[in-house]
């Protein structure tokens, strides 16, 4: 098992620390690890929340989006300023404003 034993303590970490690898300082993303996201905390947002944590031998992964933000309008206005070397967060809402 590449994250240690399905029950211990440093399986934990060891989630969280390649989450946080792959996804840390990303403007859009939010890491909550045990804390499971909810809409609420994204609605009107571009953001996308994702918590997990291990039942038994399984891991429990959740993200959270507002699709009307992060759905398809949003992703295409993040591609778009990607292609054209804009910055990735120009026009997108980091927060809700709702």
């Amino acid at each position: 098992d590449p994250v240690g034993e399905p029950r211990s303590p440093a399986a934990e970490d060891r989630i969280g620390e390649a989450y946080r690898r792959a996804y840390g300082g990303r403007p859009f993303i939010g890491l909550r690890g045990a804390g499971l996201p909810a809409t609420a905390e994204v609605r009107g947002s571009n953001r996308c929340d994702i918590g997990w944590r291990r039942e038994g031998q399984a891991l429990l992964l959740v993200s959270a989006i507002d699709n009307l933000m992060k759905g398809a309008s949003g992703q295409a206005v993040q591609n778009m300023n990607l292609r054209f070397g804009l910055e990735e967060t120009a026009g997108l809402p980091l927060a809700s404003e709702i």
